[in-house]
């Protein structure tokens, strides 16, 4: 998810981003803001303080600053020599690990607010120095519980792998994992939200990341020789956790891919953007959504990975079986499809509250107070 930030009145900066509980609990740390309904920005004094409230409160490659000021404001701090080390030890050591960029990018950013919140060589901090700042992130920031998680791992990544310091951190608690239920559309929402869209192209993506129950990530990255219309399939290709796997490739979906394809003529990605030889990007694939969305009337805080959920849900509400669901996911675990349980309507509609088994009438009578 991206935070840009543009100029705007004078001594304004406007801040923008998909909603986020966690980013909105942030924002509203920086003394002076302003929530603009209208044009659905935040409006901040455009000052020295604001500048460093948001480098400490976000995660730089999260940041698409526009104004400049960021990298001023890091071009102004102190660069310490063996902070730079550090971190680019981290890169390397990442890299060699295997891990995505994404968790590169991540990983980095915790590392990088940990030693800006002490301004200290890393090497000569204690245990509980660690675990005042995970608690910093928790009390004061109000980060949520997969968040400071990710800030653990981080952490000891860096003591572990890059500082090779186990000792240091072997008794770094976890905070317990937020229980959260998806943001499931029912079928009637879903059909309205894909029938608001007229652009072809926007048509042909929607369609196939409910369709197939895809990760935004994943259909930006599709190739043209990933779908198999011959066996209706379509291939991912080092989806999340760097693993190949295969999901549905619908007969509505590939009817629109068809229709896009013909007018727009894509010659290796499926789904190129504005440079050459570059798929589009994440963001734009969530804006169509947010379009789509808000033309179909939808209340929900419902993003684009909602659909994907609500592939998996309707699937199991089909009676589909789950160990099928996880495959087509690509969930390593079955604990983490089960979520999907929770959430089916066939699972708690059809339960009859006790209450109703009583027969018990609701009396209508006149409101005493009534005249």
């Amino acid at each position: 998810m991206t935070i840009q930030i543009d100029k705007g009145l004078s001594q304004e900066l406007l801040l923008s981003f998909d909603y986020n509980k966690e980013y909105v609990t942030r924002v509203k740390k920086i003394p002076g803001r302003v929530w603009d309904p209208k044009n659905k920005h935040w409006i901040v004094p455009n000052n020295e303080k604001t500048i460093k409230a948001i480098v400490t409160l976000f995660d730089k490659s999260l940041i698409s600053d526009q104004t400049g000021l960021i990298t001023e404001e890091e071009n102004n701090s102190k660069s310490n020599t063996w902070e730079k080390a550090i971190l680019d030890k981290t890169i390397n050591q990442l890299k060699l690990k295997g891990y995505s960029t994404k968790t590169i990018k991540s990983y980095l950013g915790h590392v990088r607010r940990y030693m800006n919140y002490y301004d200290n060589d890393p090497t000569e901090l204690s245990n509980e120095e660690i675990k005042k700042y995970l608690l910093h992130l928790l009390e004061n920031q109000e980060s949520s519980h997969s968040y400071v998680n990710q800030a653990v791992s981080a952490v000891k990544f860096l003591y572990v792998e890059v500082l090779e310091k186990k000792g240091i951190v072997l008794n770094i608690p976890r905070p317990k994992k937020e229980q959260k239920l998806p943001i499931v559309l029912s079928q009637e929402k879903v059909v309205s939200l894909l029938n608001s869209v007229e652009n072809v192209k926007h048509r042909a993506i929607l369609f196939l990341v409910y369709s197939a129950g895809l990760r935004v990530g994943e259909v930006v990255r599709l190739k043209i020789s990933d779908i198999d219309s011959d066996r209706m399939l379509v291939r991912i290709e080092q989806g999340k956790g760097r693993k190949d796997r295969y999901t549905l490739l619908s007969e509505t979906a590939l009817k629109a891919l068809r229709i896009y394809t013909k007018m727009y003529k894509p010659d290796y990605w499926l789904f190129p953007g504005g440079k050459a030889g570059k798929f589009l990007t994440e963001r734009s694939v969530q804006k169509v959504f947010e379009a789509a969305r808000d033309k179909a009337g939808i209340s929900k805080d419902a993003t684009i990975h909602s659909l994907r959920h609500s592939f998996a849900t309707h699937l199991l509400e089909g009676g589909v079986d789950l160990r099928y669901i996880q495959e087509l996911l690509g969930h390593s675990r079955s604990k983490t499809t089960e979520i999907y349980t929770h959430v089916t309507q066939k699972s708690i509609r059809n339960i009859v509250s006790p209450l109703d088994r009583m027969g018990i009438q609701v009396k209508v009578e006149k409101d005493q107070n009534s005249d």
